[in-house]
């Protein structure tokens, strides 16, 4: 049989293949990067996703592991069976305990005020006190902010820190209380 035509060309470089962008692509592709570190470390490359979480303690899938019965009989049926059943052996708990004392910390506080803000509000109170229209004419306000969005910055400030606030107004008190 002849062959086909227009096969037997030989294959031209494509230069217009980024080749660094499709390999870097096939490589995520191959093994995708498992963001916790927990699981991260205690994974087995030669064993299936199934397998590595059940050896984890895990739920591949959260259907199966906790399932919602649509009659009364399937539960009674699975209750008694339940017991029965030999579940998958748990070869590595200290992955699950890790993650649930990760998850008991309280979570920190990542959000915070500029430093020139904070500065800005404190300046505010210092020369003007309650008075959020002397506020707004001060020569220092160069957003030009209205009355009320300084005030609402000085809450915002009052808000993220309550005991540094507190502080400050004090010692603005005693200041004042030494002048007179």
């Amino acid at each position: 049989m002849p062959k086909a035509k227009g096969k037997n060309r030989r294959q031209k470089f494509a230069y217009g293949l980024n080749r660094k962008r499709l390999y870097r692509s096939a490589r995520r592709k191959a093994a995708p990067r498992i963001e916790c570190s927990h699981i991260r470390h205690a994974w087995d490359a030669t064993k299936s996703v199934a397998q590595n979480l059940a050896e984890m303690g895990l739920a591949g899938d959260p259907n199966k592991a906790v399932p919602i019965a649509k009659r009364r009989l399937q539960r009674m049926e699975t209750e008694s069976d339940g017991q029965e059943q030999d579940k998958m052996l748990v070869r590595k708990p200290y992955v699950l305990s890790e993650m649930e004392f990760e998850a008991s910390l309280p979570e920190k506080k990542s959000n915070t005020l500029s430093r020139d803000l904070i500065d800005y509000v404190r300046y505010m109170i210092q020369n003007h006190g309650e008075n959020y229209k002397e506020m707004a004419r001060d020569e220092k306000n160069y957003y030009q902010d209205t009355p009320k969005q300084i005030k609402r910055k000085i809450s915002v400030y009052k808000n993220f820190y309550p005991e540094e606030y507190k502080d400050f107004v004090a010692s603005l008190k005693q200041e004042k209380m030494d002048v007179q």
